[in-house]
């Protein structure tokens, strides 16, 4: 085994919307530590592959459910399920897409209300939801998945700014709370990686400049210091890390796993 245990073995895990793209890489980091897991995603076949390879490469029970993240009564029939299944929730790692692209004008009501929900509130309500079983075994990890543009706004994702920055506050506010009970709670933002958001981001800019998506891929990782796109087991070591024992001094943090391109100080 390797010299850092991070004590994750036979700990029942959540990860939502992780059927691929980062959600399904910290679902594999986790299990890849020995950690039982519970996965929802709204595509079927798509879950199941994904639980299908966990499994077989790393020998831990993987818990599955068809649904969508969003709806409150699915959510609590799913968590009533993982207690029935394990026992116990010690880690939730929240993940939803990101609302679509468009600028503070040329976005309507619909919109923003949507966004609200599928990206702000995804995140509140799946944290209100586990923090009473984690209150009452002393010991929780949630790590919420954002983007670096909480710390860095990326132009033409506005809603995307907004809400995940909303997540942040929420995140930093309840780590604060429930730092007495154990349970810790930091925000990880990820830059570029290699997943069906960006090549669908990357295809929507060709479109509008004209050239390729390789072309544009090309003209991300320039931007990037350490000269490429990420990929995203890269920063699913980094959620496993933050649920395991061994960030047990590490809480309200928000973390950017971007390849450097965050120019900030902090």
């Amino acid at each position: 085994g390797s010299i850092m245990d991070l004590g994750l073995k036979n700990k029942a895990g959540i990860v939502l919307a992780s059927s691929r793209g980062l959600g399904k890489a910290s679902a594999l980091a986790l299990a890849r530590e020995g950690c039982n897991l519970a996965l929802c995603a709204r595509g079927g076949e798509a879950l199941k592959n994904t639980a299908d390879e966990i499994r077989k490469e790393t020998g831990v029970a993987v818990f599955t459910r068809q649904l969508d993240v969003q709806n409150r009564e699915m959510m609590r029939g799913f968590i009533q399920e993982v207690m029935e299944e394990y026992g116990a929730i010690h880690v939730l790692v929240t993940n939803s897409g990101g609302p679509p692209p468009g600028t503070s004008r040329s976005l309507g009501d619909e919109e923003w209300d949507e966004a609200v929900h599928s990206t702000l509130m995804v995140a509140i309500n799946w944290s209100r939801a586990v923090v009473p079983q984690m209150v009452k075994q002393e010991w929780g990890r949630i790590v919420h998945i954002t983007s670096i543009s909480v710390k860095q706004p990326i132009d033409g994702l506005i809603l995307s700014n907004t809400m995940r920055v909303g997540v942040v506050g929420y995140a930093k506010s309840v780590s604060r709370e429930l730092a007495p009970h154990n349970i810790l709670i930091n925000t990880v933002c990820p830059g570029s990686y290699h997943t069906d958001r960006l090549k669908s981001l990357a295809e929507t800019r060709a479109k509008a400049a004209g050239s390729t998506a390789e072309e544009a891929f090309r003209h991300m990782a320039a931007d990037i210091p350490l000269g490429r796109i990420g990929d995203p087991q890269e920063m699913g070591d980094v959620v496993a890390f933050l649920a395991s024992e061994r960030a047990s001094y590490l809480t309200g943090a928000t973390i950017q796993v971007d390849g450097g391109v965050y120019r900030g100080m902090m």
